[in-house]
């Protein structure tokens, strides 16, 4: 009988006290921390496509969710500190696009979770212990940015059976963009391609003259590494590239949609979008060491025919065929 007695006032003690309890959650502002390696207008398509998810998840800004952007306007180097402002702030966690974001934001903390939007080499960076068991505070999404330039040179010496030399707009540093060459120089090799690397400085000028550089070098035609920083620039770059004539792969639809050539990569907004899920996850209580790190499954393969007539270059209708959306 006392058991039977005990039993009742437990149940209905827990009964009482878990709609308090998710009252209370419910009642929390959280606060999020953005962090990016290029602009505020340049990431606008994929942040906003992280908020519409967000929104669709029961997350409203303003009402149980504020965000704190960060934005480096295309300085890495600003981003230790754009981290270390955003841990004094005390988010309750911080989204990175990239693995310049994502390597400052572990740096700042080994508490706060950090969801990765699209990282391109997780383990090889050190952002995690592996994909199946990241372990620490850092999860979330790889775009395969590494592996992906290989595939990229690949279409675009289909495109241009006779291409010989090719332009590599490439930024400065390390990390990311050792990893990117040390998978991108073979690949040339083996396609019988002359890779021409060309350090880009970010703005107007550095763009001018980096496309002046690949004219120089005779390139046949040009592609950039994967960063957000050639992401934000994207406008200026299709139309040096229509400007210059060059024949161009990029590694985002978004190229494309600007009036560039063509573009084979991941789906990111499909990224953007489950990078709102983990958070959805964290924010409700997961531990980031529990949640795999998943690598993207969506690809696209998108072709501007008008672009290519810009410039001059017939595509056979094998190759036309290939890709998922055909811009005419």
């Amino acid at each position: 009988m006392m058991k039977t007695i005990l039993f009742r006032f437990l149940a209905t003690a827990i009964l009482i006290s878990a709609p308090a309890a998710h009252a209370q959650q419910a009642g929390k502002i959280f606060r999020i921390g953005f962090l990016d390696n290029s602009n505020a207008s340049g990431i606008a398509v994929l942040s906003e496509a992280f908020r519409q998810e967000l929104s669709k998840l029961g997350w409203i800004e303003g009402k149980n969710l504020t965000i704190e952007y960060r934005f480096s306007e295309q300085n890495r180097e600003r981003l230790p500190e754009l981290a270390a402002d955003l841990v004094r702030l005390k988010v309750d966690l911080i989204v990175t696009t990239g693995e310049p974001p994502a390597l400052a934001a572990k740096k700042a903390t080994t508490t706060i979770p950090i969801v990765m939007a699209n990282a391109g080499d997780p383990v090889g960076s050190g952002l995690v212990a592996s994909l199946a068991r990241p372990g620490g505070n850092v999860t979330g999404l790889s775009n395969l940015g590494t592996e992906l330039n290989s595939k990229r040179l690949e279409v675009l010496k289909d495109a241009i059976p006779k291409l010989v030399r090719v332009g590599l707009l490439r930024g400065q540093g390390t990390g990311i963009l050792s990893s990117q060459l040390k998978e991108i120089r073979p690949a040339a090799v083996a396609l019988k391609l002359k890779l021409e690397e060309i350090e880009t400085q970010f703005g107007a000028n550095g763009l001018e003259s980096a496309f002046q550089t690949a004219k120089q070098k005779q390139v046949g035609a040009i592609m950039t590494i994967t960063s957000r920083q050639f992401f934000a620039e994207r406008k200026r770059i299709v139309e040096l590239a229509a400007k210059h004539r060059l024949p161009a792969i990029y590694f985002q639809k978004e190229f494309v949609d600007e009036g560039g050539l063509m573009s084979y990569g991941a789906d990111y907004d499909d990224l953007f979008h489950k990078a709102a899920h983990y958070v959805d996850k964290i924010l409700k209580g997961a531990k980031p060491a529990d949640l795999p790190v998943q690598q993207a499954t969506k690809f696209e393969f998108v072709i501007n025919l008008k672009a290519a007539k810009l410039i001059g270059l017939t595509l056979s209708p094998e190759f036309l065929s290939r890709a998922n959306r055909v811009i005419q």
